[in-house]
């Protein structure tokens, strides 16, 4: 009979063990309360079909916690994430902001990569493009793989990551065809920059609470510290070893860079398994798809001005060399502006200085950007290098605070604003 039904005939239960005892003989007779097993009353009946037809549903947790609790952590942990969340920033979105001295030779006269009547502006491009497109999409996949993996399988999910970026980046070295490169700098690079990237920044926010703006401003402005090292590092290489020994090159740095973030890669706090599915009534919020819509809109063109940078300042006159400089420069002031919006945000809060940010990042576009192309004025155009370096590191330092649910809704909202 099962379980639920038992409870119904308790009283039944009751009348026939007081009889049968009744019959026992003396030396065998036991009060009823005395038997060793007592039979459960309805009351704890429910409660048992209860907590058994729920643990397929929720992994268990320690008494008195939810799965939505975050586990105690310590010192030397928070060190741990803020230093290798630097480092995987700086070999991934670094290594991506640099690409434009990439799009700069691919594109130039004297290339000996790529034949000629391929190497267009638009297509070569497309393989930076793809590349970067590719480590920010990769969460739509590989969040809801990480909330079901332990910790275990989190460093083998970055280390897979790390093995296809240097693949991608040696395997581009022997490409002799544009869409060789988009096949192994583009997508091969992107599919391992983005293995190594969510399964370490997307736990780092749950290890700062008080100054979650200031550390995600460190963290983040390891973009523009790997776009300030690998810029001139990379147009220097070029020069020095060609391009394909330039690409090896990267390709073992990133290896002897990521290998010990990706065994060290820190495990969730959250003390159960975080739900991934999309609740409808929350993706339906008005605010909510507002924040996705700004977030989509902003991440669209954050990076485009960081592509064309190089190669648009061989177009006003400069030499190649000091376009890979501007970029340089552009990376190295966005990592100072990260850092101090973090501040900013922790002291004057996070969503209004996020807001101020991105007005200024536009009034940089339009009257430094746009005045330059109408007029060809090289002064117009560093000062847009400047101030779009400053303004721009608004939005990568401060919306993924903003944007971060500590609910069980917390996945659904980070895969689809990313």
């Amino acid at each position: 009979m099962p379980l639920q039904n038992f409870g119904g005939n308790y009283s039944k239960f009751e009348e026939n063990r007081s009889r049968l005892s009744a019959q026992i003989p003396g030396n065998w007779r036991r009060a009823p309360d005395s038997f060793p097993f007592k039979m459960a009353t309805p009351a704890t009946v429910t409660q048992l079909t209860r907590l058994y037809s729920n643990r397929d549903e929720e992994t268990s947790s320690p008494p008195g916690m939810s799965s939505n609790d975050l586990c105690p952590t310590t010192s030397r942990r928070q060190l741990l994430v803020l230093i290798s969340s630097f480092l995987t920033i700086c070999i991934t979105i670094g290594l991506n902001q640099s690409y434009g001295v990439f799009q700069s030779y691919y594109t130039s006269s004297s290339q000996i990569m790529l034949p000629i009547s391929t190497s267009s502006s638009a297509l070569t491009a497309f393989i930076g493009t793809l590349g970067s497109g590719l480590t920010w999409s990769g969460s739509i996949f590989i969040n809801p793989i990480l909330a079901r993996l332990d910790e275990r399988g989190t460093k083998y999910l970055c280390v897979a990551g790390v093995l296809c970026m240097s693949l991608g980046l040696g395997l581009a070295s022997l490409c002799t065809q544009v869409y060789q490169l988009l096949l192994t700098q583009g997508l091969l690079y992107g599919i391992g920059s983005s293995l190594l990237y969510f399964p370490i920044l997307s736990v780092a926010p749950e290890y700062f609470t008080a100054h979650r703006g200031s550390a995600m401003g460190f963290i983040l402005s390891g973009a523009g510290i790997g776009g300030l090292v690998f810029s001139p590092t990379v147009r220097a290489l070029i020069g020095a070893i060609g391009p394909r020994w330039t690409l090896r090159v990267l390709a073992f740095l990133v290896t002897a860079l990521g290998l010990p973030i990706a065994v060290t890669a820190a495990p969730s706090r959250f003390v159960g398994r975080r739900q991934t599915h999309i609740d409808i009534k929350l993706a339906t919020k008005p605010s909510f798809l507002l924040s996705i819509g700004a977030g989509f809109l902003q991440a669209g063109g954050n990076g485009l001005p960081l592509t064309f940078l190089a190669e648009y300042s061989v177009v006003l006159g400069y030499s190649a060399g000091f376009g890979a400089t501007l970029l340089a420069v552009s990376n190295g002031v966005n990592s100072i502006s990260r850092v101090m919006t973090g501040f900013a945000g922790d002291r004057f809060g996070r969503q209004n200085t996020l807001i101020l940010t991105v007005v200024l990042c536009v009034v940089s576009v339009v009257a430094f950007w746009g005045r330059s192309v109408s007029v060809g004025s090289k002064g117009l155009w560093v000062g847009f290098v400047v101030l779009y370096g400053v303004t721009g590191g608004g939005y990568n330092a401060l919306f993924p605070t903003v944007s971060l649910l500590p609910s069980k809704f917390h996945v659904s909202c980070w895969i689809l604003m990313e």
